[in-house]
């Protein structure tokens, strides 16, 4: 029996991970859950699944998640503090699902007890891709990716020298706005961004969709997994949603990796990997899809592209200020402070104020030194966006 810990539960990657631990429930023992403010969720998933400990990440919902729980006997906690601390539990196997920076301190507590960490949050390898993977290998843990795209890369890779790699293609549906007129883009409402044409997530993550910075930080995350350079990383408009990423070797071969937009596929690879089981999804009848379509992106429709490539050049910390900047930029539009197109011209402003900080473009990559600089990053956007209405 394996032992699990899901840390983003209630999020739709921990809902589906939770799907398939709960239909083997006597291949593992859940150590354990943590989720935001949805207690109710959290509370009925640790019960089900009978978890050790339950963790809210905010520490006001703290009596109501231990009421929720209460005769049960799983613990329960709450906060930053308490989610690294259940992160250090003995675990073999962690997914590592917690939306945005949140989940770097975690998932490196993960690595340092030898888990093998499926890495749902791709913010972890943005902010601090090099300190991740040196904190793998320091402590003999693996890496699974768990992003559809990543793992596909790494599906179509088994077996392969990635000195034969030529370059490494990406796919991007293209989100809510792909077919919209571009000079519509500046109205964009909150409602219109929040639905995605073929996956079923959270808002944040499907807003980062319509606008691409989901993809901007898939593509600095492939950097950092694959080790490849930045000019091998291509991203390609692809509405269906069936082909995932294609991995392109140096003998003009592509290898795709084709799957129904589904994110179990993904999860039940990481989380059974080195082998495959029987998973509950769609199995794609290409006869009836008929055909596939693919565009090139552009990059006046989606600048978060462009400015990855920037952050990728500078290297260093520079994923942690975008990272940073994009979030508080995305929490204003959320909260209707600023436009759609505005969120890209923050994040933007935030990057070019960095490159006047010498001692942050030299400073070492360590977990405090991310830390810090994401919360500069966070007050830099602010400042950027006081400034802009006013």
């Amino acid at each position: 029996m394996r032992r699990i810990s899901i840390f983003g539960a209630t999020g739709s990657i921990g809902q589906s991970t939770i799907d398939l631990i709960a239909r083997r429930p006597e291949a593992f023992d859940v150590v354990a859950l943590s989720g935001g403010a949805n207690i109710a969720q959290l509370a009925h998933d640790a019960r089900r699944l009978n978890a050790d400990i339950a963790i809210t990440a905010y520490e006001n919902r703290l009596d109501m998640l231990r009421e929720a729980l209460d005769g049960t006997g799983i613990e329960a906690a709450a906060g930053a503090k308490a989610l690294t601390e259940a992160a250090a539990r003995p675990a073999d196997w962690v997914m590592s699902a917690i939306v945005g920076a949140a989940g770097l301190a975690p998932g490196l507590e993960a690595l340092k007890q030898g888990a093998t960490l499926g890495l749902a949050n791709k913010e972890t390898l943005v902010c601090a891709g090099s300190l991740v993977l040196r904190t793998a290998e320091a402590h003999n843990a693996r890496l699974l990716p768990v992003d559809s795209e990543h793992s596909a890369v790494f599906q179509a890779l088994v077996g392969e020298d990635m000195s034969a790699v030529e370059r490494i293609i990406i796919t991007a549906s293209g989100g809510a706005f792909r077919d919209w007129p571009l000079k519509d883009l500046q109205s964009a409402t909150l409602e219109q961004a929040s639905s995605h044409p073929n996956w079923n997530m959270g808002q944040r993550i499907t807003i980062d969709s319509a606008s691409m910075f989901n993809k901007a930080l898939e593509v600095i995350e492939t950097r950092e997994y694959f080790r490849v350079e930045p000019d091998q990383i291509e991203v390609l408009i692809h509405p269906e949603s069936m082909i995932h990423a294609l991995v392109g070797f140096r003998d003009g071969a592509l290898m795709a990796h084709l799957g129904a937009p589904d994110m179990r596929h993904a999860i039940g690879y990481a989380l059974n990997w080195p082998e495959r089981t029987d998973l509950p999804v769609e199995r794609l009848d290409l006869a009836k899809i008929g055909q596939l379509n693919f565009r090139a992106p552009d990059l006046a429709r989606y600048p978060a592209l462009r400015l990855a490539r920037d952050v990728m050049d500078r290297g260093g910390l520079s994923g942690a200020v975008f990272n940073a900047a994009k979030e508080r930029a995305l929490d204003a539009f959320i909260a209707k402070r600023i436009g759609f197109l505005a969120m890209a011209d923050v994040v933007e402003a935030v990057l070019d104020r960095f490159e006047t900080r010498s001692d942050l473009i030299d400073a070492e990559m360590t977990l405090d030194n991310v830390e810090k600089t994401d919360h500069l990053a966070r007050v830099w956007a602010d400042e950027v966006m006081t400034q802009q209405a006013g």
